[in-house]
């Protein structure tokens, strides 16, 4: 059964946006398709090399800095 659930690396912290800086701008690549890059805002704390699990891997976030 698929859940959906895709697993993506960070290969760049964009920087901190959100009304008090909650939210960080990040670039992925997806695991297993190298040549997908989007961007995506991420709540706590994250550096590059981690890895997130997107439950809605389709959505993207805007330029907000």
């Amino acid at each position: 059964m698929d859940t959906g659930v895709k697993l993506a690396v960070v290969i760049n912290v964009i920087g901190r946006t959100g009304s008090r800086g909650q939210v960080t701008q990040v670039r992925i690549n997806f695991l297993g398709d190298k040549s997908c890059q989007i961007m995506r805002n991420v709540k706590g704390s994250v550096c590059v090399g981690d890895f997130l699990a997107l439950m809605d891997p389709k959505r993207e976030a805007i330029w907000l800095i």
